[in-house]
């Protein structure tokens, strides 16, 4: 049985660190410059967990899939997620109110991003980070949706996507609101981390799917009864 550090997987193929870099960094990078350089400029700090979140699925899950190695989506993931904070400490976001927060929610966001990544180069060989690059376009697509337009998507869909879950932990930790959500959202991340890990440690057993199946349901539960406001 290999080691999870070193799943069977393609030696990075060139589109895979393309969807790396574009999903991880160039893509939220440029989210950033474009609302801080808006005619009417929108403040980071109001967007910057959703663009974060997706920084840190895109650049740990590809990773993770594309490399066969856990501690590579890790690595990657969280620094892209610090060199994004650095950008939008430079276009004007002021210092989060809990800097220890954002910086264990972009960590624990990013072993859970790269579980998930692990998995799927392990159980799709060849094609887990194609898998995965699709994973993140869902997923963005609707964090996003719901950041542009709030109201508009039901909290029962956001609560079940891990990517909102590093959404509302990292927003909590950036202005200091939402507490009690974040701090479901984390535990539901390193929840659904250790349940991926647990699946990709066993495959190619089936039956620990249940486990996680049944561990993301509860935990997107926890999250969705958490919260007393919308979670957009």
């Amino acid at each position: 049985m290999k080691h999870l550090s070193q799943t069977q997987a393609p030696t990075w193929p060139f589109l895979g660190w393309f969807c790396v870099a574009l999903a991880g960094a160039v893509a939220p990078a440029m989210a950033m410059l474009l609302l801080a350089n808006a005619t009417t400029p929108v403040p980071l700090v109001s967007v910057g967990g959703p663009i974060l979140a997706v920084g840190l699925m895109g650049a740990g899950m590809i990773a993770a899939a594309a490399a066969g190695r856990l501690w590579v989506g890790v690595l990657l993931s969280v620094l892209t997620g610090a060199g994004l904070i650095v950008l939008a400490r430079a276009l004007g976001m002021p210092m989060p109110i809990s800097p220890l927060s954002v910086g264990l929610a972009v960590l624990i966001a990013s072993i859970s991003f790269a579980a998930r990544g692990a998995l799927f180069a392990r159980s799709a060989a060849g094609k887990g980070w194609w898998i995965a690059v699709f994973v993140v376009a869902g997923e963005a697509a609707v964090v996003l949706t719901a950041s542009a337009r709030p109201g508009m998507l039901p909290d029962w869909l956001l609560a079940l996507l891990p990517a909102q879950w590093a959404n509302l932990a990292i927003q909590s930790a950036l202005t200091g609101t939402g507490t009690d959500a974040a701090s479901s959202a984390l535990i539901a991340l390193g929840g659904t981390a250790l349940a991926t890990l647990l699946v990709a440690w066993l495959w190619p057993r089936r039956w620990p799917y249940v486990i996680m199946f049944t561990a993301w349901i509860g935990l997107s539960s926890l999250v969705y009864h958490s919260s007393g406001a919308p979670i957009a």
